[in-house]
């Protein structure tokens, strides 16, 4: 089904990343769970795999599904509306479970929270093991813990996992100062610290993630998650999208 890999692209920079997915991906333009846009998902993380080599672990997101803004102007306790939103999480990994493994790919769902009939609980070694075995380790349920955004559990993962890079799939190309879509004269940036992203509040991450990362020394790179062949590029040594370094 994929093309085999060649000699002149064996040498991959990294042996061991961590994808952050936005539940958008998994929707109808965003919304919703649509299980051709799981399976489009699928199809491009099992390429990559394939021709890569790469371990590969995923945080995905339920922004599709369910986001903290919902409640706001309402009565809703956030605690309980942050674990819905974890919930949603499992949902969005389990889909993208069953359309991996249809495509032939070994892989395990770990969750935060405990859901034994379903996911495997999230135990550090446990992942690690699975991910030297050469399954796509998807990790859902946040980090179990409420006030805490998916963004904050992609960072907590990598550092845990030893992974050498995370990728954070966006709706844009990389980091600017500003909405480019809204204004025309946004600067766009190749390369930043964390300590830069920090003190100029860019919110292409929250604070929280921004400063796990550069505490565990920890490389981001935003790219865009709408041309499927971006991943691949990235791990094979392409420069896309912003780096975000100490």
């Amino acid at each position: 089904m994929y093309k085999e890999i060649s000699e002149k692209e064996t040498h991959i920079p990294y042996k061991r990343v961590l994808l952050k997915l936005s539940g958008e991906a998994f929707g109808l333009e965003g919304v919703g769970l649509n299980l051709d846009s799981v399976a489009h998902v699928a199809e491009t993380l099992a390429m990559v795999r394939h021709n890569t080599g790469v371990e590969m672990a995923i945080v995905v997101g339920a922004g599709n599904l369910f986001r903290g803004r919902y409640i706001e102007g309402t009565s809703v306790d956030r605690v309980t509306a942050d674990y819905i939103g974890m919930m949603g999480t499992i949902m969005n990994a389990m889909a993208l479970q069953e359309a991996m493994e249809r495509l032939g790919n070994n892989t395990r769902v770990m969750s935060a929270i405990p859901i034994n009939n379903l996911c495997e609980p999230f135990i550090r070694r446990k992942a690690i093991r699975h991910l030297e075995k050469g399954r796509m380790v998807i990790l859902g349920g946040g980090t179990g813990n409420p006030f805490c955004t998916t963004d904050s559990a992609s960072a907590l993962r990598a550092a845990e996992l030893g992974c050498q890079v995370l990728l954070k799939a966006s709706n844009i190309d990389a980091v600017y100062d500003k909405d480019p879509r809204k204004h025309k004269n946004a600067r766009r940036f190749d390369k930043i610290s964390y300590q830069f992203a920090l003190e100029n509040g860019l919110k292409v991450m929250d604070m929280e993630a921004f400063a796990r990362c550069q505490e565990a020394k920890i490389p981001t790179i935003i790219f865009n998650f709408d041309k499927p062949d971006n991943i691949e590029k990235i791990i094979k040594g392409e420069s896309l999208g912003t780096l975000i370094t100490v």
